[in-house]
Parts: C-alpha cells; sequence; structure tokens
C-alpha cells in the first residue's frame, strides 16, 4: 500500500496521527508494505519517519529519489536526474510563458535558490528556512546534481502557473503540482508511479497487488497504474474521479482506517 503524505496520510497540521502510526505498524506485522509516495526531499521525510517509527520505503521528489529506512535512516537507493541541457530549456520555456517567474534546483541532499525565489519561502514550503538554502543568480550550478526544478512566481499563484505551462507544454521534462506554492519539474517519465512500479517489480509484488492513496495531480500517475486506487474525502474533484473507493479525509485518517481494514483480514 502506497500512500501520498500531505494532504492524504499526514493530518492538515502536517503530523501522523498516533492512530496513522499503530495502523502502519499493525500492518507490517500482518504482512503488508507500507510505501510512502511524497513530493518531500529526503530531510523532510526523515524527519516524519523518525517522529512515528516508520521503517519502510519511501518514495520522495515524485519519483526522482527513493530511500530505505529501514535502519532509521534515510538511505538512498536510487535517484533520477534532470540533465542540464533540458532543465535549461524548461526553465527558459516557463520563463517565456510567465516572465517573472524565479527557480530552484532540488538535488538528493541539496536545495539551491535563485535569491528571489528564497524570498518568496517560508519554511513550510521545503521544510528549510530561506538562509539554510544555497543560493545562487544563475541556475544549475555546475557539478551540482538535479533531481527536480520547483518554480514560482510572486504574483500569479501555483495553480494558475501549472495550468499554464501544462496547457502550453514544457518538453523534456514531467511537470506536475502537490498543491505546494510552486510547481515542479522531474526528470521526463518520472513520477511517482515509475518509482513505485521499479520498487514492486525488484520484489515480484504485481500491479494487482498494490493499492495507492493520493489527493493531488502527481498522485494521478501511480492512481491510474495501481490495481487499486484510493482517495481521501478531501482530495482533488479529479483525483476522486479516479478513486475505485473514497476514504475519509486526512483529518478523519482515512488511511489509517483503510489499513486496519486490510490488516485485520489478514489477521
Amino acid at each position: 500500500m502506497a500512500s501520498d503524505l500531505d494532504g492524504t496520510l499526514l493530518r492538515s497540521d502536517r503530523t501522523v496521527s498516533p492512530r496513522t502510526a499503530a495502523a502502519m505498524a499493525a500492518a507490517r506485522d500482518a504482512g503488508i508494505e507500507v510505501v510512502w509516495a511524497t513530493a518531500r526531499a529526503r530531510h523532510s521525510v526523515d524527519e516524519l519517519a523518525r517522529s512515528c517509527g516508520f521503517r519502510g520505503a519511501a518514495i520522495c521528489a515524485n519519483g526522482a529519489v527513493t530511500l530505505d529506512l529501514a535502519d532509521g535512516t534515510p538511505e538512498i537507493t536510487g535517484t533520477v536526474s534532470i540533465e542540464v541541457a533540458e532543465a535549461l530549456a524548461a526553465m527558459e520555456r516557463v520563463r517565456t510563458l510567465a516572465p517573472g517567474v524565479v527557480f530552484a534546483n532540488v538535488g538528493a541532499t541539496t536545495f539551491v535558490a535563485e535569491p528571489e525565489y528564497a524570498a518568496l519561502c517560508d519554511y513550510t514550503d521545503h521544510h528549510r528556512h530561506p538562509h539554510e538554502m544555497v543560493l545562487a543568480e544563475r541556475l544549475p550550478l555546475a557539478g551540482e546534481q538535479m533531481v527536480k526544478i520547483v518554480a514560482r512566481h510572486p504574483e500569479v499563484s501555483s495553480g494558475e502557473l501549472y495550468r499554464l505551462a501544462a496547457g502550453a507544454g514544457v518538453d523534456g521534462v514531467e511537470l506536475t503540482h502537490s498543491g505546494a506554492p510552486y510547481v515542479e519539474m522531474a526528470a521526463s517519465g518520472v513520477s511517482k508511479a515509475s518509482a513505485l512500479e521499479r520498487l514492486c517489480d525488484s520484489k515480484g509484488v504485481g500491479v494487482d497487488e498494490v493499492a495507492v492513496i493520493g489527493d493531488a495531480v502527481n498522485d494521478v500517475p501511480m492512481l491510474s497504474w495501481a490495481g487499486t486506487a484510493l482517495a481521501p474525502a478531501n482530495a482533488l474533484p479529479e483525483v476522486r474521479a479516479l478513486a475505485d473507493r473514497v476514504l475519509p479525509s486526512n483529518d478523519d485518517d482515512g488511511v489509517a482506517r483503510y489499513l486496519e481494514e486490510i490488516a485485520g483480514r489478514r489477521v
């Protein structure tokens, strides 16, 4: 069972509830592997895992980074980088579509931002304080691995920016939106679904044995791929429309309730 975090497994206060932590542990004991699938970066996933004792696999950066948290530390088991030429072309394309847009480049463990991008951020955007970001007038920096590009505009909402870019097309990258105040781009073909499929293949798990839960645009690929697609009641309407079943909302512990149900079947 793979679950998105923000808006899905996490409550609105961005915490893992005691009920959800207990349900994940019970599912593990029942032989059900729980995987986290998120747009978040490694350090943020590590903090959340430590807060609730999670020891599974995690898909981060919308599929560009995978982690193994089995021993309590976030070991990187795979990354998919964006080529510099593709990144430059994608950023130039978005600048043309929305003059004034600003960028940051995200690595597996790094975060490099244009000063104007950092100035628009607060801690909750990337779980980094702006003063903790490396600043650069021109991106990308030579020698820095890049798994994700994030873009935002001082006057255009992230939803509007995403619709504009998606409608016009941005070649060479996978464009998506998690509901955060920025648009996200990974290498072409990279998504939560692509990473989850590789993980399942490595474990001999068939697609019909996989259930996924998500609430936003960046969850659509894995909801379309998995054998069972689920969404919390608070999901976007277009996401709920893809679901085989709608669960209670994130604040009503929808993921926990589902895990309790399927773990109970195995007792």
